[in-house]
């Protein structure tokens, strides 16, 4: 299976309550379309210091993570984020890689989404088995 590439969106949770507060309207939620690699090898949801510049997510914690060379780094976590693909949303942080690396949307905001990595078309899709809305396992 080669690289499977989605175009999500990203938005600052923190802002979405502000709005709800009406402290700030809608139209200064910090938000980003990006093109994504939807890696199943990695766990977490990964943006880089570019994303985060515009994002300007709160810095949560530092935190060690396994590379896949098995080199171990530690990034700042932030959070928490809004993934948005097609009909469905997850809520996490994200690690922070250095400069413009490539953001990961990792497993378990994959997970949260109910969406598959389809190897034929090579793109990521809606689970068909619950195209309205996600459905997640509690065991």
């Amino acid at each position: 299976m080669g690289m499977i590439y989605a175009d999500i969106e990203l938005i600052n949770v923190i802002d979405l309550e502000l709005v709800k507060r009406h402290i700030i309207g809608e139209d200064e939620v910090k938000r980003l379309h990006v093109n994504i690699l939807a890696d199943s090898g990695a766990y977490m949801m990964c943006i880089n210091e570019n994303i985060q510049a515009v994002l300007q997510l709160p810095f949560i914690e530092k935190r060690k993570a396994v590379l896949a060379d098995g080199s171990i780094a530690e990034y700042d976590t932030v959070g928490p984020l809004m993934i948005k693909f097609k009909n469905r949303t997850a809520t996490c942080n994200a690690y922070v890689l250095q400069g413009d690396a490539e953001p990961l949307l990792g497993a378990i905001p994959m997970e949260e989404m109910d969406v598959l990595l389809h190897p034929l078309r090579q793109e990521l899709i809606v689970n068909p088995e619950h195209p309205e809305h996600a459905v997640l396992k509690l065991k």
